[in-house]
């Protein structure tokens, strides 16, 4: 099990002590148990998901529109702005 902890924690880019690899390999031998229990449910007849709830495309349809901010000037709103442009501080 100490080769697994070594080998997630070298993909996951980890520099673990010792202390933490025995530590986490016991944690991992208590999932693996959990998951192999799982593994003993009978499965047959339910369908595969992705997500619990049945979930549809919220979205509107993408349909033009009158400009709304046709008579809007948005750098006017700015506290500083010259000749169409936004002005911000200088920084070097």
């Amino acid at each position: 099990m100490s080769f697994d902890i070594e080998h997630m924690a070298v993909l996951a880019r980890l520099k673990l002590t010792p202390d933490e690899k025995e530590r986490l390999a016991d944690q991992m031998g208590t999932i693996l148990a959990y998951i192999e229990k799982l593994n003993e449910l009978n499965t047959d007849g339910v369908e595969p998901t992705a997500h619990v709830l049945g979930l549809n495309n919220v979205f509107r349809d993408d349909e033009p529109a009158e400009k709304p901010l046709a008579d809007h000037n948005p750098i006017s709103d700015s506290p500083a702005h010259n000749k169409g442009h936004y002005e911000v501080p200088k920084i070097l």
